[in-house]
């Protein structure tokens, strides 16, 4: 075998990135699961769901940014060898979390009728929707930590905490889902509600789990250790600002999209919401390998050794455009098999989805690359950058582009899912164009 990609190197990639993959995967498919039991109910409570879904992402995707930073101080010091210090990011992220979301958890909840009411006009989906966006704002502080342990278990090679950990919150969550959404195991009925307040149990859970496991593994790693914090908080916001918001934006464009799905038409908005979900499906193990390369890149880093962090950011980036290009090729052949499965009795809404999921499953081979060098400059600290890139390739160029062609010249759902394939390429290039400068190599963390 050649030196790319030989023996040794591709199985220290696949240890490290089949679990965190498997926890993704694992992740995505609970959210079909979720789906699939509230597309019973209709369109609308289908459309509500979805458009929730984002709309609670929107409100946490700043804290989970911070995950970026911990993942990166702690690859780069385990490649330098400080054994000590490798939870002093995960400490801080942890004080951050608490501090921002537990207030946020609150306005959430107070205002989650108001906010539903900004993105939707169907009185329907907005009462739906209002009840199962309450639900899941309880748990905001508590994902902004389950992100900060992930960051921290993934940048020291153990991904396998991850994954047993989502595991055991998604068993939790299938069995309340089942509970509380059809009113089971002596529940109550709550319907679409009742899929916010399993989930967010089941995160509340996952970050009991990983705080004992932390406490029975990483006290001699620096973890709950007052000394040094002042500076690991600097250093977590300095890295992991841009990041948030660059999370914040990449959900709010999400949640402008599926406005922009709405005002075509509920149907449309039903459509979209199954077709970001098969989209994640192919993304979310890409996202995985892009998780894995941040940490191999970072621990190089560390070591003083660009040429083989560059080389591990190309070899992590071949794997992953094979991944999903297989995957976008299995969805793009079989459209109708797929979207039948959560589009139930709404022949109308699944043809719309049609066209959209073959243009999808055809451009993953290309999206590929980018999902996993967009991940290994930010595990190299280069969060600025990544940034700047998705800012403009989705609220500069896509979003305006979008909103033109399918409202405002009426061209409907495949031009809108046209442009997002295009923004999806356009920055997979951008990013690509980066990574190939080397200017990530010198930046400090």
């Amino acid at each position: 075998m050649s030196r790319f990609l030989e023996k040794t190197r591709l199985k220290t990639i696949l240890v490290l990135a089949v679990p965190i993959m498997l926890g993704m995967v694992s992740q995505n498919v609970l959210n079909l699961v979720d789906t699939a039991f509230v597309g019973r109910a209709g369109p609308e409570a289908l459309a509500a769901v979805g458009l929730g879904g984002f709309a609670n992402f929107l409100f946490v995707a700043f804290l989970q940014g911070m995950g970026v930073g911990v993942q990166a101080i702690a690859a780069r010091r385990m490649g330098e060898g400080r054994k000590g210090e490798l939870a002093s990011g995960l400490n801080a992220s942890l004080v951050i979390a608490v501090a921002i979301g537990v207030p946020a958890l609150l306005v959430g909840w107070w205002l989650a009728d108001d906010i539903f009411q900004l993105l939707n006009h169907d009185p329907k989906v907005v009462g739906i929707g209002a009840d199962y966006l309450g639900a899941r704002f309880l748990a905001i502080p508590a994902v902004a930590a389950n992100f900060a342990f992930r960051g921290y278990w993934n940048g020291t090679n153990r991904s396998t905490c991850y994954l047993v950990t989502l595991l055991l919150m998604h068993a939790v969550n299938i069995v309340l889902d089942y509970g509380l959404i059809f009113g089971r195991l002596g529940l109550p009925e709550l319907g679409a509600a009742g899929a916010g307040y399993a989930t967010s149990i089941a995160i509340w859970v996952g970050t009991g789990i990983y705080v004992g496991m932390a406490l029975s593994r990483s006290r001699a790693e620096g973890f709950l250790k007052r000394a040094g914090l002042t500076e690991a908080l600097k250093r977590v916001v300095r890295l992991s600002l841009p990041s948030s918001f660059q999370q914040t934006f990449f959900a709010a464009g999400f949640v402008m999209f599926f406005t922009i799905a709405g005002k075509i038409g509920t149907d449309a908005l039903a459509a979209s919401s199954v077709l970001i979900n098969l989209l994640l499906v192919c993304i979310l193990p890409g996202l995985g390998l892009g998780l894995a390369g941040a940490s191999l890149v970072g621990q190089a880093l560390g070591r003083k050794n660009p040429e083989d962090a560059r080389r591990w950011g190309l070899e992590v980036a071949v794997i992953g455009a094979v991944v999903m290009g297989v995957m976008g090729l299995v969805l793009a052949l079989l459209p109708r098999l797929w979207l039948g499965v959560f589009i139930v009795d709404s022949p109308q809404t699944l043809e719309l989805a049609v066209v959209p999921l073959q243009l999808l499953g055809f451009a993953m081979v290309l999206d590929g690359v980018g999902v996993v060098l967009l991940n290994v400059l930010a595990g190299a600290g280069d969060t600025m950058a990544a940034l700047i890139m998705n800012v403009v390739a989705q609220w500069v160029l896509f979003l305006p582009l979008a909103w033109f062609l399918a409202v405002h010249l009426g061209w409907g759902m495949n031009a809108l899912w046209a442009g997002m394939i295009g923004y999806r390429l356009l920055l997979g290039l951008m990013v690509w164009v980066r990574f190939r400068s080397g200017r990530w190599v010198e930046i400090e963390v």
